[in-house]
């Protein structure tokens, strides 16, 4: 079993630009799988496509990793994705379940974040349904 590759992970995370979106496949598994609230792909053609995709709808598109937990062949990483769309910066912030192979490429890799509240209900015309209906299922003080 190999040690699982974290920090090079991380690293290019942190440094991803078009140029460099071909070393997927040293980070990933032939057959990984990639989970977010808006996709969920099979292979490290389909991983380089989100990113890609990234890249074309997104203006400078950045990730900022925070903390990591490391238990064996498996790591949970929080971060920030920063980026700009249509002239206005977002951040979503989340974590990510990394689950490693034996050859320390990753084989699933689950990202968590409320695309509600990091995303949508900042969206013109969709945000607004999504306030209101947060407003009406949140706890208010007495």
């Amino acid at each position: 079993m190999m040690p699982i590759k974290i920090d090079e992970l991380l690293a290019w995370y942190e440094g991803i630009c078009p140029e460099i979106l071909d070393q997927v496949a040293d980070f990933y598994q032939p057959q990984a799988r990639f989970k977010d609230p808006f996709n969920d792909v099979v292979g490290q053609a389909a991983i380089r496509g989100i990113f890609a995709h990234m890249f074309a709808t997104t203006t400078n598109p950045r990730f900022m990793i925070g903390e990591r937990l490391v238990q064996g062949q498996q790591a949970f990483v929080t971060w920030v994705f920063a980026f700009e769309l249509k002239g206005k910066n977002y951040r979503i912030e989340g974590g990510s379940h990394l689950v490693f192979g034996d050859d320390g490429r990753v084989l699933n890799h689950r990202d968590y974040w409320d695309a509600a509240e990091e995303l949508l209900q900042k969206l013109p015309v969709i945000g607004w349904p999504i306030r209101c209906l947060r407003g009406l299922f949140a706890v208010h003080g007495e």
